[in-house]
């Protein structure tokens, strides 16, 4: 129960850095800015919380029995948009969110100059959008959960 209101709770911070560093990305393009600290600060903040998450994601996928999920066959799991949602969507898209996140990263680090804020958008802007695809948000019928945890 700790963990999933972890989980939740830090759902808001990947959000929000997530949102700060496309802002900076954007405004560093429109600007024609040269690329600082906060910027790096920014994509940097936002590829930690989304560690974090990812670590938080992975000890609920392995203690909450996800896995188990699979032993009758994957049919049964696809069958389910509930377990489907958890077991698959969720967790593969999440990954490949964190991948290009930390893709990102490394390109950004490594790009010139006048590369950087492109970069930032394109990798951290798909990452964040994939994000925001796979949250179980309230709205979303028989998988959504409440944006804050009960305590």
């Amino acid at each position: 129960m700790l963990f999933n209101h972890l989980h939740s709770l830090t759902r808001w911070a990947v959000l929000i850095l997530g949102a700060i560093t496309i802002i900076k990305a954007i405004t560093g393009l429109s600007q024609k800015r040269a690329y600082n600290k906060a910027d790096n600060l920014s994509n940097l903040f936002f590829m930690i919380s989304c560690d974090v998450q990812l670590l938080i994601g992975l000890i609920l996928y392995f203690s909450n029995g996800w896995l188990t999920k699979f032993q009758g066959g994957m049919g049964g799991v696809m069958k389910d948009p509930y377990n489907r949602f958890f077991a698959v969507e969720h967790a593969l898209t999440m990954i490949i969110a964190w991948v290009l996140v930390h893709m990102g990263r490394v390109a950004v680090k490594k790009a010139a100059d006048d590369k950087k804020h492109k970069l930032m958008l394109r990798y951290f802007g798909i990452a964040l959008l994939l994000i925001i695809i796979s949250i179980p948000w309230p709205f979303r019928q028989v998988i959504g959960k409440s944006l804050f945890p009960h305590f």
